[in-house]
């Protein structure tokens, strides 16, 4: 995926904290459960995203990025977390050899970095997230693909209205 002037959402965030804070604001958005694809470069910040809404979801815990074991699971007070990285992945079909029809994904809030590389073995993006490089900064582009993602993202505005 690659930005364009169609995006629903665009935020310049300016070092990791901003990265990390957009995160912990978009966590209580996800309520109910949502599927997000995160797309970007190496380094673009995508698991620092996933690290934030982490926290906002009350996470205290390490964060890890699933690079090598697929998929990191957290059943947190209000929610179930799956965070899937797909960098490694070889073929789209390892991802049923690894089981993910057996995940019960229903109501979770599922975060797929790569998600491009599962394509035909995934649930249908609520929202897609791209972050992209800007200089010293990032830059933030969230697209609606979805009912669900609508409410996403009009809950996060709606926040940012009262900050």
């Amino acid at each position: 995926m690659t930005h364009t002037k169609d995006s629903d959402y665009a935020q310049r965030l300016v070092d990791e904290q901003a990265t990390l804070m957009l995160g912990a604001r978009l966590a209580p958005c996800l309520a109910g459960g949502a599927v997000l694809y995160l797309h970007g470069d190496l380094g673009a910040g995508k698991t620092t995203f996933t690290r934030g809404i982490m926290r906002g979801l009350g996470m205290n815990g390490t964060v890890k990025s699933p690079t090598y074991t697929l998929v990191e699971s957290y059943d947190l007070a209000h929610s179930t977390v799956y965070h899937f990285d797909l960098y490694r992945l070889a073929d789209a079909e390892e991802l049923e050899f690894m089981g993910i029809r057996d995940y019960d994904l229903q109501g979770a809030i599922i975060i797929i970095e790569w998600p491009e590389l599962g394509k035909g073995f995934l649930p249908a993006p609520d929202l897609d997230i791209e972050i992209r490089h800007a200089g010293e900064q990032r830059r933030l582009y969230l697209t609606v693909r979805s009912e669900r993602g609508g409410a996403v993202l009009a809950c996060l505005q709606q926040q940012q209205q009262q900050q």
